[in-house]
């Protein structure tokens, strides 16, 4: 019988005790060695195993393994990756001396980086951490939020995939330091990351009983209808216009508006203004543009941008010819 080294490997996001059936027979049944203590260490001594430390990782291992026998080394919260790669290209120059086995004992969940982005902004907000962001307050910060989520948009525009995930870190960022702040707030107004999620997984469920209940829907119109119902009902609103976020840009602000008055079947004209000055006549000009534009199905937002875009490269070729023209 061949000696066996067995490599386990957790998730340092996860419970120390949080292991598969099969590393905790193995580390129950066999000895176990690791490179410094740790909560998992901890946990398989007060299961019944006996764990020890090991300055030399790859000597102690072979000489613990024996000639048949089975050892398992306890890699630490980055995975001994160093350890490993030696032990590999010993066994590898002797052939026979011992079979290396890598366990996976536990593994990240799907989201588990989000606890790594809380925990860093734990430690830059906390005492000792950046000056900066400690001085910051929801106030200071929501322009920035504003800029994050609008270079999202850019990325979506431009179809970057690549800048799109880096953009919606950057909004993530926001929404951690937003959480961490809200941890400084006085008692009884205090809330943080979780209560954020928790929220949110609580709407999710709650506005989709399509898929979390037993409601019955025949198309994507009628999962509009009864989202728009269940937030009816959720919030005691006096206007079908309460809750249009009123910092958004006019021209979206007033399809936005335009369209919580057509899905109420309210048909309201336009009002003509008091005085009509120059500032007001254009006013009512580009409202009735955006009325025609929800007339004809179109996003005026989107077109304008669009069109401010091409003008912008526009632009750009005349500064390139006259740049040209100059040498």
């Amino acid at each position: 019988m061949t000696a066996r080294v067995v490599l386990l490997v957790t998730s340092p996001r996860l419970p120390a005790g949080l292991l598969t059936a099969a590393a905790w027979d193995v580390v129950r049944q066999h000895p176990v060695l690791t490179g410094a203590e740790s909560e998992l260490a901890t946990a398989v001594r007060v299961a019944g195993g006996s764990v020890t430390l090991s300055d030399a990782p790859v000597r102690d291992l072979l000489a613990a393994a024996g000639t048949d026998g089975t050892v398992v080394w306890l890699a630490g919260p980055a995975g001994d990756d160093q350890m490993a790669r030696e032990l590999g290209m010993r066994l590898a120059r002797e052939p026979g001396l011992a079979e290396l086995e890598l366990m996976y004992g536990s593994w990240d969940p799907p989201g588990a980086r989000l606890l790594d982005a809380v925990a860093v902004m734990d430690r830059l907000v906390s005492p000792g951490g950046d000056p900066w962001k400690r001085a910051q307050t929801h106030a200071t910060l929501a322009q920035f939020l504003l800029e994050e989520c609008y270079e999202a948009y850019d990325a979506i525009s431009a179809g970057d995939l690549d800048a799109l995930r880096e953009e919606l870190g950057d909004v993530l960022l926001q929404v951690v330091l937003h959480a961490r702040l809200a941890e400084e707030l006085p008692e009884g107004e205090r809330w943080n990351v979780d209560d954020v999620a928790g929220g949110l997984v609580e709407k999710m469920i709650r506005r989709n009983p399509h898929v979390f209940a037993d409601t019955a829907v025949g198309s994507i119109d009628e999962i509009i209808t009864n989202w728009e119902q269940i937030k009816k009902a959720e919030k005691a609103r006096d206007s079908v216009l309460d809750g249009i976020a009123l910092a958004q840009p006019a021209l979206s602000l007033a399809a936005k508006i335009l369209q919580r008055a057509g899905r109420a079947g309210l048909d309201v004209p336009p009002p003509v203004p008091a005085t009509m000055d120059a500032e007001a006549r254009l006013g009512a000009l580009l409202l009735d543009v955006v009325v025609q534009a929800r007339a004809d199905g179109l996003d005026p937002e989107a077109a304008l941008r669009r069109a401010a875009l091409a003008y912008a490269d526009a632009v750009r070729a005349v500064e390139t010819t006259a740049g040209s023209g100059s040498d």
